[in-house]
């Protein structure tokens, strides 16, 4: 797996949702309950219960959203004896949850740094030029239309499961089916770990097509042990979805600049005949 660093590719106005969308999930990441906790290491038992109460409420789980049934009993965020011990308190909810509205409010919340951090990787480097090729609102209702497709097609596949589905994955993945439709040959700066981090500048779609083969192969339960704990197949979906609706911009796209002479980000010798 290739780490991107950098795209090639400038932009011609200042990516302000892009900008936005990153500062955003930051915030709620770190304003969401139980998650300090985890930034130092905690792991006491009165923050995961804040932090399930809080997923619970505002996460999408794929049970809600395809039968749009809410458990009548969820955490309240409080911790209470049991007869099995300590565990965390369960009443009836003290709120109306829309099963719609959470797949919106899922697409910022975060598990852990790593999640966060890449998540928000991918989008600093590949968002700025899709937005720039479909303007600030388009972009917006494009990033938020390929996280709900995202949000709903895992859930038409895991239409049992009661477990939260949360990040930005879902829409990021979007943004880049969209960058490799409008941008397939443009640069990218990369790392790739081979007994150390290579840099290499390799094309877009050869960066992007082997990621979204990666996770279509992880999400068939391929490669990982029992897909872990991600949802690889909101994955493909949002990159789907995001390569379908950049489709119709393609042809009035202009290209990105080509360096002259590179092969696979090194300058290729010159060849002489005679």
């Amino acid at each position: 797996m290739v780490i991107p660093v950098h795209d090639v590719n400038p932009v011609r106005r200042t990516p302000w949702v892009t900008y936005a969308l990153i500062a955003a999930n930051v915030l709620v990441f770190l304003t969401t309950p139980g998650i300090a906790g985890s930034v130092t290491g905690g792991n006491d038992l009165a923050r995961l219960c804040d932090l399930q109460a809080f997923m619970d409420h505002y996460a999408a789980i794929p049970r809600e959203l395809i039968h749009h049934q809410v458990p009548r009993l969820v955490p309240t965020g409080g911790v209470g004896v049991g007869p099995h011990g300590p565990g965390c308190v369960v009443a009836p909810p003290g709120y109306d949850k829309s099963p719609a509205l959470s797949v919106f409010t899922a697409m910022f919340l975060h598990g852990g740094w790593l999640h966060l951090l890449g998540n928000m990787l991918f989008l600093l480097i590949f968002g700025n030029n899709v937005e720039d090729r479909m303007g600030h609102i388009r972009f917006f209702l494009f990033y938020v239309v390929c996280g709900y497709a995202a949000g709903y097609g895992f859930a038409l596949l895991n239409d049992s499961s009661s477990d939260p589905l949360i990040g930005a994955s879902g829409a990021v993945a979007g943004v880049l089916g969209a960058y490799l439709v409008l941008y397939p040959r443009a640069r990218v700066w990369v790392l790739v770990p081979f007994l150390v981090f290579l840099p290499l500048r390799l094309p877009a779609w050869l960066v992007l097509g082997s990621w979204f083969v990666l996770q279509a192969v992880y999400s068939s339960g391929h490669g990982v042990s029992g897909a872990g704990t991600v949802a690889y197949a909101a994955h493909v979906v949002g990159f789907v979805a995001g390569m379908l609706l950049a489709w119709p911009l393609k042809p009035g796209t202009p290209a990105p600049p080509e360096p002259p002479g590179l092969l696979f980000g090194r300058r290729a010798r010159p060849r002489y005949t005679w």
